[in-house]
């Protein structure tokens, strides 16, 4: 059974009612179920369980600290890309010597900080940075680890906001120019060179784009073997899809088998960074129905949640299903453009969605605990959503609604 089900016409996160939830917690609320996430760092864990690896959660998907915590419990490493991502990750109980920093714009604070606590290992994404991460660590007496992030020109036929792995994207070092930086590294005394890395995407619905990457990676690392370069970890990131509306991604234990082929004959650790394939279908975002508004042209459901609590709709054009949370209810059948209160033309969290509505009904919009709240804002002076965790039958607030008086605390009027 789904965590996300029906019972007698009723939404329901795994055994809690989401129209209690609603009422008890008002809205707009994220809510996610602690059996989703565990599910699916598991699919991935036991994938992989005959070769040597370690599952890597994107902590950008979503850093609650209840989050990274249950993962924490499960053993899971993380992937990070800022010295606050390292600082939750710390605070919720996760392992240092299991973090990999990745990231283009790597501070000198965040590099001293991550040195300092010994995460497992840097990306690191451009020779510059490479500079810096050694000069930091000669300063700092300190050997830092390293694996350096290629950019395999492979497209991950997603959207160009979220591919990654294109010659014209920022992220990673072209192949070109690998061989040449990790030979510069690799007789830096106070650098390690440990690994290759490589991620071309979010959102990916095929196996080819993971499968071309990874030959693009083990022949980088045949040609290091023969410059006596070893290499005792590859990183091929994540960017596994889930299916928010008619995609058919490969399921983690596909995804898992197609890539553990290529690798059963290597002595090599394998990490993996998956974010949205563990957390997106985890979450659901609850939304109040506070108008019904009606036009020649079109009809409008206004929400009292918009762009500033969900932004992958007008940022990306993403398809989040919506539901009833209490099915079979009176209202006005109509195609409705589900629309928020924020004074833009783009804050819509849908269009055009055939619904039975009336004015105070709560809705469910599927399939947003990866990149919801994590990617949420104050646009127009507006408190952030409280996020609840369910756990069987059990509600927990895991991040307190916002007040709007905080969010001036830090501003200062003149003289």
């Amino acid at each position: 059974m789904s965590s996300f089900h029906y019972q007698n016409n009723t939404l329901f996160a795994e055994n809690v009612s989401l129209a209690k939830i609603a009422t008890d917690h008002g809205t707009p609320c994220y809510v996610y179920s602690r059996a989703a996430i565990t599910q699916q760092w598991h699919a991935f864990d036991e994938g992989f369980a005959r070769l040597p690896h370690l599952i890597c959660y994107a902590v950008k998907a979503n850093s609650n600290l209840a989050v990274l915590n249950i993962l924490a419990r499960l053993g899971s490493g993380f992937d990070i890309v800022s010295g606050g991502e390292l600082a939750r990750v710390i605070a919720a109980g996760g392992d240092p010597q299991k973090i990999v920093f990745s990231g283009v714009g790597k501070k000198t604070s965040e590099i001293i900080a991550a040195l300092e606590a010994g995460i497992f290992c840097f990306n690191v994404e451009s020779a510059a940075e490479l500079t810096r991460i050694n000069e930091i660590a000669s300063q700092q007496k300190k050997c830092a680890p390293i694996a350096i992030r290629v950019n395999p020109d492979v497209d991950a036929q997603t959207h160009p906001y979220i591919s990654t792995g294109l010659k014209e994207n920022k992220f990673g070092v072209a192949m070109s120019e690998a061989l040449e930086l990790f030979q510069l590294a690799h007789h830096e005394k106070y650098l390690n060179v440990i690994g290759i890395a490589c991620h071309i995407g979010s959102q990916i619905t095929s196996l080819a784009p993971f499968l071309a990457a990874t030959e693009c990676v083990l022949e980088l690392r045949d040609q290091l073997e023969k410059l006596d370069i070893s290499i005792s970890h590859l990183d091929l990131g994540g960017g596994l899809g889930v299916r928010y509306a008619q995609e058919t991604p490969p399921k983690p234990a596909e995804y898992a088998a197609a890539i553990a082929e290529r690798f059963k004959q290597l002595n090599i650790k394998l990490l993996l960074e998956p974010g949205r394939a563990i957390v997106a279908k985890a979450g659901v975002l609850l939304a109040k129905v506070e108008y019904l508004k009606n036009s020649p042209h079109k009809d409008f459901a206004i929400l009292d949640t918009g762009m500033n609590d969900l932004i992958r709709p007008a940022m990306y054009q993403a398809h989040h299903d919506i539901l009833p949370v209490q099915r079979g209810t009176v209202g006005v059948h109509q195609h409705y453009d589900i629309v928020g209160p924020i004074c833009e033309t783009g804050d819509f969290i849908a269009k055009n969605r055939d619904l039975i509505l009336t004015s105070g009904d709560i809705l469910a919009i599927m399939d947003t605990g990866a990149y919801g709240f994590t990617m949420s804002s104050n646009y127009n002076t507006r408190a952030r959503a409280v996020e609840i965790m369910v756990d069987g039958e059990q509600v927990h607030i895991i991040r307190d609604r916002e007040h709007v008086q905080d969010l001036w605390k830090h501003e200062h009027v003149l003289p």
